[in-house]
């Protein structure tokens, strides 16, 4: 018998499947080690028959129903005593499905129940190539279907579906430590729900079924919790492991974000009860027992996460579950108190008192709000000005956080004393119910946060049809929804009355019926406070500059003094601190870094939607540390702290600009480089645009003859030279050419700026030069690549010990050396004067005060 089989024929026959491969397998009583081999050849080889047949001769697969293959492929399995034969058959039966093209041939292979012995028949899991190959088996049956196929797959009674062999035992696999296995279960589970058919869709949603979804938000809880401890141990740990606790970060959160985008799949399917049973689990199971009460400003025993990670995640379940109803229910669950959401709380009246002490119909103007709560005061003196928050009595966390603040204030908090983390959170929060489509614009109005353009196309389509108040309030110096707070309440009365009844959650009567201007003033106030903050990352100050210029009204009077004001003195410190780095350690590159980054700024702002995504607030930008050998006080260090400096300077300097009225310039206005001066050392040194290039001739007039070691016992004689042109500057080293006197030959070239000359305590005739790198890998990060590791050497300082031959030498090039810096700074400075001089800006934005007048007609109008 075996020699027949391995004679040589044709492999591609109806002969081979018939005589020399079904037939034997038919003769097997049973599958043992002798001949295991023979049935996994002939297992391997029908399937490539048939997937052949099926292309070109439908008489191949007419020969496995006639025979009934399958049948034998389900005896096989059960005579089986060896794992081999089991992934085998496996693997056969999920080539012949995918491969298959024929609807007949799938029909055949679904039916007579043999898919689902094969489905529910008891594998040994523990193996865990037989647990991929099952898998795979599974999600190729999920491929195949469509309404008629899924029919023969389920069992009915009264029309009902009872049992769904395919999808129980997928479900079982659901959450499965080896992520490959969960992503082709929820590829399964996809391919189930986008077939449509009602009675399965009844199925699924149908308890024990539906818990699935309860367990989908239990599991994705669980990843939550296990990201905010590796986000906590690399707040408490930070060091030398950080890269990888970043990488390890970043896992969790593309792991979290694919969970949601499942959520968003899931319900795109259009089943009807299932975006209700997933928002339902994403409200009851995570967001009001875990992610809302975890905004606490102050530390709350047994919270199990921080407030950064649920600001991200709140973010993210915005952004990426797009449900009208999860996203009004988040929404208004910012106006309730943070003790609304503890366990042991229960049922609180209404009527909370805000840690805001505005006026309001139910609170005359000057009655006192909690005492020791209120960090803020709101004042509106009249409807016709803004109101204006004032620091009034400044507490800390164990006095100022009540637990009667409602989380809208709390956000609110963070953004004006939270750290860097919290504000960049709080912002993306912010930004993202402004993005989110699925909130009404009167959520957002109450919310504060309506894009002014949004604002006025309302007002103007009310006057264009013809209605009085809207016309009014277009034109008078109050927004849509300073005369009537009603106007947005009826969307957000329904949702409070659901929080009620549903979740048992009370809101804040203060919050929710004050003015949606004073919440709107409320925000503009703390973004404005932002701008005061020296502990902010400039990156950070970005987004809040994204968010307010969202928020800002078209007309000044609703900029009010205070926040002109606080801008005007926060830009002169910034003013102050960049003139000084005109004398600091990177003078040659504060134009370039300047010019950069106000292009780069005016995209942010001006951007349609904010530039960074969420997950940011976690992940961190790389910084170097002193284990890489850069400290606080090298060169390095310092054009961070430049580079930082710029950039809130350049928002600080466009805030100015739109707070006048003005759109921004395409380049800041900066004067053009200066000429060459007939008696500068670079125009006797010979030197041009370019610089001192190595191997290139200088004249050395003005050089000074020294000796320096590079290595231990090796003196080189050279003429050093200190040169200035323009912005740039060097120290060179030159190699005197005897033949050719002045001139010698460059050797060695560095960079002027930073040089920070100081002569040797002890040795009069030594003078030692600071050496930095010629550029910074954030300015040009092509020349440094990805600045890991292996780049640093780069970016530590180096050092030139100069040994002139006399005292008088020494000091000559200590002059020279001082002399040309204060050129180069004095020249950075004089280009950067236009940019400089706010009065001139304001001069002139007062002389054009015409055109800003119909430049705002032509807004309204160009936004309708």
């Amino acid at each position: 018998m075996w020699f027949s089989f391995w004679k040589s024929r044709d492999r591609f026959s109806l002969d081979e499947l018939s005589r020399y491969l079904t037939d034997q397998l038919i003769k097997l009583q049973t599958v043992n080690e002798v001949n295991k081999d023979f049935v996994v050849e002939a297992l391997r080889s029908i399937a490539e028959l048939i997937t052949y047949g099926d292309q070109h001769d439908s008489a191949f697969f007419e020969f496995f129903m006639e025979k009934q293959v399958m049948g034998e492929f389900v005896r096989i399995l059960k005579v089986s005593r060896t794992v081999t034969v089991s992934l085998q058959l496996l693997q056969t039966i999920s080539i012949m499905i995918q491969n298959l093209k024929n609807e007949h041939a799938i029909y055949y292979m679904f039916s007579n129940e043999h898919m689902n012995y094969l489905i529910t028949y008891s594998f040994d899991f523990q193996n865990e190539e037989l647990l991929s190959y099952y898998i795979s088996f599974l999600r190729a049956i999920s491929g195949k279907l469509d309404r008629n196929t899924i029919s023969l797959l389920v069992k009915t009674q009264n029309d009902e579906v009872v049992s769904f062999p395919l999808y129980d035992e997928a479900i079982h696999f659901a959450f499965h430590e080896e992520s490959m296995v969960r992503t082709a279960i929820r590829a399964l589970t996809l391919n189930v729900y986008h077939v449509g058919d009602e009675s399965v869709n009844r199925y699924v949603t149908s308890a024990p079924h539906a818990d699935y979804f309860s367990n989908l938000v239990k599991f994705f809880r669980r990843q939550c919790i296990n990201l905010n401890a590796l986000v906590s141990d690399s707040t408490k740990n930070p060091g030398a492991e950080s890269a990888d606790t970043t990488t390890l970060i970043s896992t969790a959160v593309d792991e979290i974000e694919d969970n949601l985008y499942y959520f968003s799949d899931v319900i795109s399917a259009g089943i009807p009860d299932v975006g209700w049973l997933i928002t339902d689990n994403i409200l009851q199971l995570l967001i009001f027992p875990l992610l809302l009460p975890s905004l606490t400003i102050k530390a709350v025993e047994g919270i199990q996460i921080g407030a950064a990670t649920s600001l991200y995640l709140v973010c993210c379940i915005l952004r990426i579950v797009k449900i009208k109803d999860l996203a009004n229910t988040i929404s208004t669950a910012l106006f309730c108190p943070l003790d609304a959401f503890s366990p042991e709380s229960g049922a609180k009246p209404n009527g909370h008192t805000s840690f805001y002490g505005f006026a309001h119909e139910s609170q005359p103007p000057g009655s006192n709000t909690k005492e020791g709560v209120g960090i803020l005061r709101v004042d509106v003196p009249n409807e016709s000005s803004s109101p204006h928050i004032h620091p009034v009595d400044v507490t800390r966390e164990n006095d100022y956080c009540d637990s009667h603040l409602s989380l809208r204030e709390a956000l609110i908090y963070y953004i004006m004393s939270g750290d860097d983390i919290q504000v960049a959170g709080s912002l993306s929060v912010l930004a993202t119910l402004l993005q989110t489509k699925e909130l009404d614009e009167s959520m957002l109005d109450a919310l504060g946060i309506l894009p002014q353009r949004k604002q006025h196309k309302k007002l103007l389509l009310q006057a264009l049809v013809g209605e009085v108040s809207g016309e009014e309030q277009l034109f008078s110096s109050e927004s849509s929804s300073s005369k009537d707070g009603t106007e947005c309440g009826s969307e957000l009365d329904s949702c409070l009355q659901k929080l009620k009844e549903q979740f048992g959650l009370l809101c804040s009567s203060l919050e929710v019926r004050a003015s949606p201007r004073v919440h709107r003033f409320q925000v503009l106030d703390a973004l404005v406070s932002l701008f005061c903050r020296s502990n902010i990352s400039a990156e950070t100050l970005w987004d809040g500059g994204w968010l307010l210029r969202q928020l800002l009204p078209y007309r000044e009077s609703e900029f009010n003094s205070h926040h002109l004001k606080v801008l005007n003195d926060s830009y002169k410190n910034c003013t102050s601190a960049l003139l000084k780095e005109t004398r600091g350690v990177w003078p040659d590159l504060l134009v370039t870094v300047l010019c950069d980054e106000w292009k780069r700024c005016k995209r942010a702002i001006e951007a349609s939607s904010p530039r960074k995504e969420p997950k940011c607030i976690l992940l961190s930008s790389q910084r170097f540390s002193s284990e890489d050998g850069i400290t606080s006080d090298s060169s390095f260090a310092a054009g961070e702290r430049m580079c930082e400096l710029v950039k809130v300077f350049v928002l600080l300097h466009q805030l100015q600009i739109f707070s006048l009225g003005r759109t921004f310039p395409e380049k800041p206005p900066i004067n053009p480089p200066a000429d060459v001066f007939e008696n500068s050392r670079a125009r006797s040194a010979g030197l041009d645009a370019a610089g001192p290039k190595l191997g290139t001739e200088l004249r050395l007039v003005d050089g000074v003859p020294c000796r320096i070691a590079f290595e231990r016992g090796k003196e080189r004689h050279f003429s050093f030279l200190a040169i200035s042109l323009g912005t740039s500057g060097w120290v060179v080293l030159a190699e005197e050419l005897p033949l050719k006197e002045p001139y010698g030959v460059v050797r060695m070239v560095a960079p002027l700026a930073g040089s920070n000359p100081k002569p040797d305590d002890k040795h009069t005739r030594w003078l030692h030069l600071r050496i930095r790198p010629s550029t910074l890998p954030f300015v040009e990060p092509a020349k440094y690549g990805a600045y890991g590791k292996s780049k640093t050497k780069a970016l530590v300082d180096g050092r030139w010990t100069l040994a002139f031959r006399d005292e008088e030498s020494c000091n000559t090039a200590l002059s020279m050396v001082l002399e040309e810096i204060n050129l180069q700074s004095n020249e950075v400075e004089r280009r950067l004067k236009p940019l400089l001089d706010l009065k001139s800006l304001v001069e002139s934005s007062n002389s054009s005060q015409g055109p800003r007048t119909s430049s705002f007609h032509s807004t309204l109008s160009n936004s309708f």
